[in-house]
């Protein structure tokens, strides 16, 4: 299977990558669907993950939404616990997951392109990471280890989330190249067998090029505009990847804002987290939507 057509996701329902294994990409650090004995587990342990992601985030934007309204503080004070329980609901049911990130990461070693092998076993090694830093949090929010600096590890655990994020956008931004590449190409072979060749100034130095005196600054807004239409009509093709996209980007603004990197505020974080947990869930329920590898 050439490497276009793996990318561009033509391949069967429920495929998982080579040798049969199973490999799942997301931005949300909360879920890691599994395939066991020809069984989806989708909806078990990832689909409850997901729907308390979305209820913690929810209670996030609502918390903000009523400061900003000025209600009541005793009711500001409930939704706040509720998110926590719903913070630490998820920290329990997230126990042994480092081990799935793993086996994960081992999978992706088999890749045959060097660099999704690359994002992806990377990305799996830091939630591996960012799990094991959130099962030390568990521990001490519970009581089990009393000890425990909660500022230090959480600290700890939204820089590895941060770098898996950080991969799972490179590995996105390198299957739209390839992909932006391949239809440019068709497009081009279109071109030369009904017009006999590709139109002066646009893919070649004719006349209009970026050398013209005059005429760089118009010839590169048109190249501009190309490629903004070419991504476009890209991802409107390949669902799964616009999905993975959006997901990540949602993602990104809640390690950044925990880090102190860009400071967004409890209600773009609740808002993005909401966005994202909803993106996830739609995943579970349309597997179709997965991005594999």
């Amino acid at each position: 299977m050439g490497r276009g057509r793996f990318l561009r996701g033509e391949v069967k329902p429920g495929y998982g990558g080579p040798k049969g294994s199973t490999l799942t990409t997301g931005a949300c650090a909360d879920s890691e669907p599994q395939i066991r004995n020809g069984r989806d587990d989708s909806f078990l342990l990832p689909g409850k993950m997901e729907k308390l992601r979305a209820a913690q985030y929810a209670c996030s934007l609502l918390g903000h939404a009523l400061q900003r309204r000025g209600a009541s503080p005793d009711l500001q004070k409930q939704i706040q616990q509720l998110e926590s329980h719903l913070s630490l609901g998820r920290k329990l049911l997230r126990l042994g997951n480092s081990a799935d990130a793993l086996e994960s990461a081992k999978r992706a070693v088999h890749l045959s392109d060097v660099v999704l092998r690359f994002c992806i076993t990377v990305s799996h090694l830091n939630r591996a990471l960012y799990f094991a830093c959130d099962n030390v949090l568990w521990a001490g929010k519970s009581g089990l280890a009393p000890r425990v600096d909660q500022e230090k590890w959480t600290q700890r655990s939204f820089r590895y989330y941060l770098f898996s994020l950080i991969m799972n956008l490179s590995r996105d931004a390198y299957e739209i190249r390839l992909l932006m590449e391949q239809e440019s190409s068709a497009c081009n072979r279109r071109l030369k067998g009904s017009a006999g060749g590709v139109p002066g100034g646009l893919e070649t130095g004719g006349p209009g090029g970026p050398g013209s005196p005059g005429r760089g600054l118009p010839q590169l807004a048109l190249k501009f505009r190309l490629q903004v239409l070419l991504l476009a009509r890209v991802l409107r093709g390949h669902p799964p990847l616009l999905l993975d996209v959006v997901r990540n980007a949602c993602d990104l603004f809640i390690p950044l804002d925990k880090l102190g990197l860009c400071r967004c505020g409890p209600g773009i974080v609740g808002l993005c987290g909401l966005v994202s947990s909803i993106l996830s869930l739609l995943t579970l329920i349309y597997p179709w939507l997965r991005l594999k590898p």
